[in-house]
């Protein structure tokens, strides 16, 4: 397609809010996820190191 001016592309034909808001939606959700995933790392970190410790002071409670 040729456009005759920006304002004829950003128009995008009459489909402009179909076509820009599904371009926001991906760009946000490509800046939020690595955040997301982040965060849900650190709490299966934690949860591990908790099951760690609970089951090292299990195994020493046994010994004594």
């Amino acid at each position: 397609m040729q456009w005759a001016s920006a304002g004829e592309f950003f128009a995008m034909g009459g489909y402009a809010f179909y076509v820009w808001g599904s371009f926001g939606a991906c760009a946000l959700l490509m800046i939020v996820e690595p955040f997301l995933a982040k965060r849900r790392l650190s709490e299966v970190r934690r949860s591990l190191i908790r099951e760690r410790l609970a089951d090292e002071l299990e195994s020493q409670q046994r010994t004594q």
